[in-house]
Protein backbone atom coordinates (compact mmCIF):
# COMPACT_ATOMS: atom_id res chain seq x y z
CA UNK A 1 0.00 0.00 0.00
CA UNK A 2 1.34 3.38 -0.68
CA UNK A 3 2.05 5.64 2.62
CA UNK A 4 0.62 8.22 3.28
CA UNK A 5 0.72 11.32 5.71
CA UNK A 6 -1.76 10.27 7.69
CA UNK A 7 0.12 6.71 8.52
CA UNK A 8 3.19 8.46 9.42
CA UNK A 9 1.20 11.05 12.05
CA UNK A 10 0.00 7.90 13.42
CA UNK A 11 3.23 6.92 14.79
CA UNK A 12 4.82 10.45 14.95
CA UNK A 13 1.39 11.35 17.47
CA UNK A 14 2.69 9.27 19.90
CA UNK A 15 6.25 11.03 20.37
CA UNK A 16 6.82 14.78 21.68
CA UNK A 17 7.54 17.56 19.30
CA UNK A 18 11.51 17.50 20.95
CA UNK A 19 13.68 14.67 20.50
CA UNK A 20 15.95 13.53 23.21
CA UNK A 21 18.20 16.09 23.46
CA UNK A 22 16.13 18.74 22.74
CA UNK A 23 16.11 19.69 19.09
CA UNK A 24 13.09 19.70 17.11
CA UNK A 25 11.50 16.45 15.68
CA UNK A 26 11.47 17.06 12.09
CA UNK A 27 9.21 13.48 11.37
CA UNK A 28 6.57 14.82 10.26
CA UNK A 29 7.66 17.70 8.63
CA UNK A 30 10.42 15.35 6.55
CA UNK A 31 7.26 12.88 5.86
CA UNK A 32 5.46 15.30 3.83
CA UNK A 33 8.52 17.24 2.38
CA UNK A 34 9.11 13.30 0.88
CA UNK A 35 5.79 12.85 0.06
CA UNK A 36 5.71 16.00 -1.92
CA UNK A 37 8.69 15.45 -3.74
CA UNK A 38 7.14 12.29 -5.39
CA UNK A 39 9.11 9.79 -2.90
CA UNK A 40 6.94 7.85 -0.93
CA UNK A 41 8.65 4.46 -0.57
CA UNK A 42 11.65 6.59 1.16
CA UNK A 43 9.08 7.81 3.87
CA UNK A 44 8.44 5.01 6.24
CA UNK A 45 12.36 3.93 5.84
CA UNK A 46 13.48 6.93 6.94
CA UNK A 47 11.17 7.39 10.04
CA UNK A 48 12.49 4.22 11.29
CA UNK A 49 15.88 5.38 11.31
CA UNK A 50 14.65 8.27 12.85
CA UNK A 51 12.44 6.63 15.76
CA UNK A 52 15.10 5.72 18.08
CA UNK A 53 15.50 9.96 18.84
CA UNK A 54 11.84 10.18 19.96
CA UNK A 55 10.80 10.79 23.36
CA UNK A 56 7.35 10.21 24.61
CA UNK A 57 4.51 13.10 23.76
CA UNK A 58 4.25 15.26 26.77
CA UNK A 59 1.39 15.42 28.98
CA UNK A 60 -1.41 17.77 29.18
CA UNK A 61 -1.40 19.56 32.62
CA UNK A 62 -4.46 21.69 33.03
CA UNK A 63 -6.37 23.37 30.41
CA UNK A 64 -5.69 26.18 28.96
CA UNK A 65 -8.58 29.28 29.27
CA UNK A 66 -9.11 31.14 25.76
CA UNK A 67 -9.75 34.72 27.99
CA UNK A 68 -5.94 34.09 29.12
CA UNK A 69 -4.17 32.62 26.36
CA UNK A 70 -1.44 35.32 26.55
CA UNK A 71 -0.47 34.22 29.71
CA UNK A 72 0.76 31.15 28.31
CA UNK A 73 2.67 32.14 25.10
CA UNK A 74 6.42 30.82 25.27
CA UNK A 75 5.48 28.47 28.42
CA UNK A 76 7.62 25.24 27.61
CA UNK A 77 5.45 23.44 30.25
CA UNK A 78 2.35 24.59 28.81
CA UNK A 79 3.15 22.27 25.45
CA UNK A 80 0.67 19.85 25.82
CA UNK A 81 -1.84 22.53 27.12
CA UNK A 82 -1.50 24.31 23.87
CA UNK A 83 -2.00 21.14 21.78
CA UNK A 84 -4.97 20.12 23.56
CA UNK A 85 -6.51 23.71 23.46
CA UNK A 86 -5.96 23.55 20.00
CA UNK A 87 -7.36 20.56 19.16
CA UNK A 88 -10.64 21.66 21.09
CA UNK A 89 -10.55 24.71 18.53
CA UNK A 90 -9.86 22.77 15.44
CA UNK A 91 -13.20 20.55 16.64
CA UNK A 92 -15.40 23.38 16.54
CA UNK A 93 -14.07 25.71 13.94
CA UNK A 94 -12.65 25.64 10.36
CA UNK A 95 -9.01 25.27 10.39
CA UNK A 96 -8.93 27.98 7.68
CA UNK A 97 -10.84 30.49 10.43
CA UNK A 98 -8.10 28.91 13.10
CA UNK A 99 -5.37 29.70 10.93
CA UNK A 100 -6.72 33.48 10.26
CA UNK A 101 -7.35 34.01 13.66
CA UNK A 102 -4.22 32.51 15.24
CA UNK A 103 -1.16 32.76 12.87
CA UNK A 104 -1.41 36.91 13.18
CA UNK A 105 -1.05 36.07 17.21
CA UNK A 106 1.75 33.71 16.42
CA UNK A 107 3.95 35.90 13.92
CA UNK A 108 6.04 38.16 16.61
CA UNK A 109 7.08 35.21 17.81
CA UNK A 110 7.99 33.74 14.57
CA UNK A 111 11.89 32.43 15.85
CA UNK A 112 9.82 29.69 18.01
CA UNK A 113 12.15 26.75 18.00
CA UNK A 114 14.21 28.06 15.45
CA UNK A 115 11.57 28.20 13.58
CA UNK A 116 10.29 24.83 13.75
CA UNK A 117 6.53 26.16 14.77
CA UNK A 118 6.17 27.97 11.47
CA UNK A 119 7.71 25.39 9.38
CA UNK A 120 5.67 22.62 11.27
CA UNK A 121 2.86 24.39 10.75
CA UNK A 122 3.09 24.89 7.26
CA UNK A 123 4.29 21.35 6.60
CA UNK A 124 0.63 20.57 8.42
CA UNK A 125 -1.71 23.33 6.12
CA UNK A 126 -0.30 21.97 2.78
CA UNK A 127 -1.37 18.25 3.91
CA UNK A 128 -4.81 20.03 5.04
CA UNK A 129 -5.61 21.33 1.93
CA UNK A 130 -5.10 17.99 -0.50
CA UNK A 131 -7.36 16.40 2.22
CA UNK A 132 -9.20 16.88 6.04
CA UNK A 133 -8.71 13.99 8.27
CA UNK A 134 -8.17 13.88 11.73
CA UNK A 135 -4.57 13.10 11.62
CA UNK A 136 -3.91 16.11 9.76
CA UNK A 137 -6.11 18.08 11.87
CA UNK A 138 -4.45 16.84 15.45
CA UNK A 139 -1.07 17.63 13.13
CA UNK A 140 -1.87 21.45 12.51
CA UNK A 141 -2.73 21.32 16.31
CA UNK A 142 0.84 19.91 17.15
CA UNK A 143 2.31 22.59 14.88
CA UNK A 144 0.42 25.78 16.12
CA UNK A 145 0.87 24.65 19.60
CA UNK A 146 4.45 24.13 19.75
CA UNK A 147 5.03 27.38 18.11
CA UNK A 148 2.79 29.39 20.64
CA UNK A 149 4.86 27.04 23.69
CA UNK A 150 8.20 28.03 22.44
CA UNK A 151 7.07 31.71 21.20
CA UNK A 152 9.88 33.51 20.78
CA UNK A 153 10.72 37.25 20.12
CA UNK A 154 13.28 39.49 18.22
CA UNK A 155 13.57 42.72 19.43
CA UNK A 156 11.69 45.10 17.55
CA UNK A 157 8.30 45.57 16.55
CA UNK A 158 6.93 47.43 12.93
CA UNK A 159 6.46 50.81 13.37
CA UNK A 160 4.69 51.41 10.57
CA UNK A 161 7.11 53.54 8.74
CA UNK A 162 9.36 51.47 7.29
CA UNK A 163 12.34 52.34 5.13
CA UNK A 164 10.30 50.67 1.88
CA UNK A 165 14.07 48.81 0.82
CA UNK A 166 13.75 44.97 -0.97
CA UNK A 167 14.81 42.12 0.95
CA UNK A 168 18.10 42.18 -1.13
CA UNK A 169 18.83 45.95 -0.38
CA UNK A 170 17.99 45.61 3.18
CA UNK A 171 20.23 43.14 4.40
CA UNK A 172 22.80 45.26 3.21
CA UNK A 173 22.07 47.29 6.04
CA UNK A 174 21.61 44.95 8.67
CA UNK A 175 24.71 44.88 10.77
CA UNK A 176 26.73 41.50 11.22
CA UNK A 177 27.69 41.21 15.08
CA UNK A 178 30.57 37.99 14.96
CA UNK A 179 33.67 37.57 12.82
CA UNK A 180 34.82 34.17 11.84
CA UNK A 181 36.62 33.19 14.76
CA UNK A 182 33.23 33.59 16.76
CA UNK A 183 32.11 30.76 18.93
CA UNK A 184 28.88 28.72 17.44
CA UNK A 185 28.62 26.70 20.33
CA UNK A 186 24.80 26.40 21.20
CA UNK A 187 20.74 26.18 19.61
CA UNK A 188 19.95 28.70 17.38
CA UNK A 189 17.39 29.62 20.48
CA UNK A 190 20.01 30.83 22.79
CA UNK A 191 21.92 32.69 20.52
CA UNK A 192 18.85 34.27 18.90
CA UNK A 193 18.38 35.36 22.52
CA UNK A 194 21.79 36.94 22.49
CA UNK A 195 20.30 39.55 19.87
CA UNK A 196 18.54 41.32 23.34
CA UNK A 197 22.08 42.41 24.21
CA UNK A 198 22.12 44.79 20.89
CA UNK A 199 19.83 47.18 21.21
CA UNK A 200 20.08 48.73 17.64
CA UNK A 201 18.67 45.44 16.39
CA UNK A 202 15.39 46.45 17.05
CA UNK A 203 15.46 49.20 13.97
CA UNK A 204 15.94 45.96 11.11
CA UNK A 205 12.27 44.95 11.15
CA UNK A 206 11.85 48.81 9.76
CA UNK A 207 14.47 48.05 7.21
CA UNK A 208 12.24 46.42 4.50
CA UNK A 209 8.35 47.52 3.24
CA UNK A 210 6.47 44.48 1.86
CA UNK A 211 5.21 44.86 -1.85
CA UNK A 212 1.84 44.20 -2.81
CA UNK A 213 2.94 40.86 -4.92
CA UNK A 214 4.02 39.41 -1.58
CA UNK A 215 4.61 36.33 -3.42
CA UNK A 216 7.74 37.78 -5.26
CA UNK A 217 8.96 39.86 -2.12
CA UNK A 218 9.10 36.53 -0.47
CA UNK A 219 10.78 35.13 -3.33
CA UNK A 220 13.46 37.72 -3.13
CA UNK A 221 13.83 36.86 0.56
CA UNK A 222 14.25 33.48 0.21
CA UNK A 223 16.55 34.02 -2.94
CA UNK A 224 18.32 35.82 -0.56
CA UNK A 225 18.67 33.88 2.12
CA UNK A 226 19.67 30.77 -0.41
CA UNK A 227 23.02 33.20 -1.53
CA UNK A 228 23.70 33.49 2.47
CA UNK A 229 23.49 30.10 3.36
CA UNK A 230 26.09 29.33 0.18
CA UNK A 231 28.66 31.72 0.97
CA UNK A 232 28.46 31.50 5.01
CA UNK A 233 31.27 29.07 6.32
CA UNK A 234 29.14 29.28 10.11
CA UNK A 235 25.74 28.70 10.50
CA UNK A 236 24.63 26.45 8.15
CA UNK A 237 21.75 24.97 10.02
CA UNK A 238 20.63 28.46 10.79
CA UNK A 239 20.86 29.33 7.55
CA UNK A 240 18.72 26.46 6.02
CA UNK A 241 16.35 28.00 8.37
CA UNK A 242 16.78 30.76 6.88
CA UNK A 243 15.13 29.95 3.35
CA UNK A 244 12.92 26.77 4.96
CA UNK A 245 11.42 29.23 7.05
CA UNK A 246 9.59 32.34 4.27
CA UNK A 247 9.35 29.21 2.48
CA UNK A 248 6.44 27.71 4.80
CA UNK A 249 5.31 30.89 5.62
CA UNK A 250 4.17 30.90 1.41
CA UNK A 251 1.97 27.57 2.41
CA UNK A 252 -0.20 29.71 4.96
CA UNK A 253 -0.43 33.20 3.18
CA UNK A 254 -3.28 31.89 1.13
CA UNK A 255 -5.57 31.68 4.84
CA UNK A 256 -4.84 35.10 5.74
CA UNK A 257 -6.25 38.86 5.17
CA UNK A 258 -3.83 41.00 3.68
CA UNK A 259 -2.77 43.12 6.30
CA UNK A 260 -2.11 40.20 8.43
CA UNK A 261 0.33 38.38 5.77
CA UNK A 262 1.68 41.82 5.07
CA UNK A 263 2.92 41.66 9.03
CA UNK A 264 4.04 38.19 8.72
CA UNK A 265 5.50 39.18 6.39
CA UNK A 266 7.58 41.69 7.93
CA UNK A 267 8.36 39.21 10.88
CA UNK A 268 9.70 36.37 8.67
CA UNK A 269 12.20 39.33 7.53
CA UNK A 270 13.22 40.04 10.89
CA UNK A 271 14.08 36.35 11.51
CA UNK A 272 16.20 36.26 8.43
CA UNK A 273 17.84 39.36 9.29
CA UNK A 274 18.06 38.10 12.97
CA UNK A 275 20.24 34.88 11.71
CA UNK A 276 22.48 37.00 9.22
CA UNK A 277 23.58 39.87 12.40
CA UNK A 278 24.35 36.27 14.31
CA UNK A 279 25.67 33.95 12.10
CA UNK A 280 27.11 35.66 9.17
CA UNK A 281 30.95 36.39 8.36
CA UNK A 282 30.23 37.07 4.65
CA UNK A 283 27.68 40.03 2.91
CA UNK A 284 24.79 39.35 1.02
CA UNK A 285 26.05 37.60 -2.72
CA UNK A 286 25.18 39.75 -5.72
CA UNK A 287 22.38 38.25 -7.90
CA UNK A 288 23.38 36.18 -9.97
CA UNK A 289 26.48 35.25 -8.47
CA UNK A 290 25.72 31.52 -8.34
CA UNK A 291 25.19 28.32 -11.35
CA UNK A 292 22.52 25.64 -11.56
CA UNK A 293 24.51 22.47 -11.06
CA UNK A 294 24.38 20.01 -13.74
CA UNK A 295 22.29 17.72 -11.66
CA UNK A 296 18.09 17.80 -12.53
CA UNK A 297 15.58 17.89 -9.62
CA UNK A 298 15.10 14.47 -9.47
CA UNK A 299 18.31 13.86 -9.56
CA UNK A 300 19.08 16.63 -6.53
CA UNK A 301 15.93 14.95 -4.60
CA UNK A 302 17.97 11.73 -4.82
CA UNK A 303 20.59 12.52 -3.58
CA UNK A 304 18.70 14.25 -0.65
CA UNK A 305 17.00 10.78 -0.07
CA UNK A 306 20.50 9.13 -0.06
CA UNK A 307 21.84 11.63 2.72
CA UNK A 308 18.93 11.13 4.79
CA UNK A 309 18.99 14.65 6.63
CA UNK A 310 15.99 15.90 8.07
CA UNK A 311 17.57 19.77 7.06
CA UNK A 312 18.93 18.28 3.47
CA UNK A 313 15.78 16.80 2.44
CA UNK A 314 13.54 19.92 4.09
CA UNK A 315 16.00 22.83 1.84
CA UNK A 316 15.82 20.38 -0.96
CA UNK A 317 12.16 20.77 -1.14
CA UNK A 318 11.92 24.66 -0.16
CA UNK A 319 14.33 25.22 -2.32
CA UNK A 320 12.34 23.12 -5.65
CA UNK A 321 9.31 24.77 -4.41
CA UNK A 322 10.54 28.29 -4.64
CA UNK A 323 12.56 27.41 -7.87
CA UNK A 324 9.48 26.57 -9.71
CA UNK A 325 7.81 30.16 -8.53
CA UNK A 326 11.12 32.10 -8.85
CA UNK A 327 13.76 30.06 -11.23
CA UNK A 328 16.99 31.72 -10.06
CA UNK A 329 19.91 29.08 -10.27
CA UNK A 330 20.80 30.06 -6.08
CA UNK A 331 17.77 27.54 -5.18
CA UNK A 332 19.42 24.65 -7.24
CA UNK A 333 22.98 25.43 -5.94
CA UNK A 334 22.07 25.19 -2.29
CA UNK A 335 19.57 22.44 -3.11
CA UNK A 336 23.17 20.52 -4.07
CA UNK A 337 25.54 21.74 -1.65
CA UNK A 338 22.72 20.75 1.08
CA UNK A 339 24.08 16.74 0.30
CA UNK A 340 28.02 18.43 1.08
CA UNK A 341 27.71 20.59 4.38
CA UNK A 342 24.45 19.40 6.04
CA UNK A 343 24.32 15.78 4.95
CA UNK A 344 22.66 13.78 7.50
CA UNK A 345 21.89 16.63 9.73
Amino acid sequence: MATTIDDVLDIVHRTGPDLLGGNANHAPMVAEALLTLGRPDAVLPWVEAYKNRFQEHPVSRAPLAYARWQTALGDRQRLADWVAFFDHVLLATPWQTVLQEWVPRLVPGLMAAATHGLIRTGHAVRSLAADETPQRLHELAEGLGYWAARYQVLPGTPSGRPTGQSPRAAMQEVQRLHGPDFDTRGSIVQHMQGLNEYPDFAQTIDLVDTADDLSAWLSELTETCAGLYLVNPTGVIAFVHAVTAPSALRLLLPYLHETDAQLAARYAWQTCAGIYAWYATMPPPARGSFTAPSATPDMLIDRAVAAGGAHTIKLTEACLREYALHPQAVYLAAAHDAVQRVGTA
